[in-house]
């Protein structure tokens, strides 16, 4: 005997309270818009089934990649699509390679070495829009802000207990360092947190020094050369050149170069 056929009102309500058990109320949408598609094509019920499933897990995606994205505390949106290469046309093939999400899954470092205004925030933020895309975990702050976060674990005594939660993001993006010099204990637990992800999570950092000036930065040379030997064992350094984007069309052609304790020039 066959069984016998739910009616339309039925099914409605049954879509409603499937939906709503699954936590997954654009599905209805998806199943209304694509069922008459499906009848006049003459989709199999699979083809039907697999294609409302689809819309929903693209839409959980980009709801996903929202809520990272915003998590990430970035200063600003930016994407690589709004970043003038003609002005840094040296770094145009290495961002696209970086831009695949690789690094991340390698645990590699990324470096932006370079004047001020020249796109190294903008650089950073948009690869970590990207990867905030690629269903991974992200955190964006100035090197004094990490500095002061982990200070006030330290002080909390939870130290150990904060740099094992930040290593659980897959990217954390360290900006300007090198503007403002730390004290000795600041530098310490700095580098705590450039360790506790060596090898296992990746770091992108933008400095406007060459890695000969860090040691002014972290007032020590020894920290400074642990340091960058564990940021540079496993990361793509790049260098932006020029004059800062700021000054365009101001009549200013340059900012005052910046000195450092070795006969390196600025990068």
């Amino acid at each position: 005997m066959a069984a016998a056929k739910t009616r339309p009102d039925d099914a409605v309500k049954q879509l409603h309270y499937l939906a709503a058990s699954l936590k997954a109320p654009r599905i209805l949408e998806s199943a209304s818009r694509l069922a008459d598609q499906a009848r006049d094509a003459g989709w199999t019920f699979e083809d039907y089934l697999a294609a409302v499933l689809e819309r929903e897990v693209s839409a959980r995606n980009a709801s996903g990649a929202q809520l990272r994205i915003r998590a990430a505390g970035f200063p600003a949106a930016k994407t690589l699509e709004d970043f003038d290469f003609d002005a840094q046309p040296a770094v145009r093939q290495q961002i696209a390679a970086l831009a695949s999400g690789a690094f991340l899954t390698e645990a590699r470092n990324v470096v932006l070495l370079g004047p001020p205004g020249t796109g190294k925030t903008h650089l950073a933020t948009a690869l970590g829009v990207i990867a905030a895309r690629q269903a991974h975990r992200v955190l964006f702050a100035t090197a004094t802000d990490w500095v002061t976060r982990l200070t006030d674990a330290h002080r909390a005594g939870r130290l150990p207990h904060e740099l094992a939660k930040l290593r659980r993001y897959r990217l954390i993006i360290v900006d300007e360092v090198g503007y403002l010099p730390f004290e000795q204990d600041a530098a310490n637990l700095f580098f705590q947190l450039v360790s506790s992800r060596y090898e296992h999570a990746s770091l992108i950092l933008t400095s406007n020094l060459p890695f000969s000036g860090w040691g002014g930065v972290f007032g020590d040379q020894a920290v400074a050369a642990a340091m960058i030997d564990r940021i540079v064992h496993h990361a793509d350094v790049l260098t932006l050149k020029g004059a800062s984007y700021r000054l365009r069309g101001r009549g200013i052609d340059s900012l005052p170069s910046i000195r450092t304790t070795s006969a390196e020039p600025q990068t």
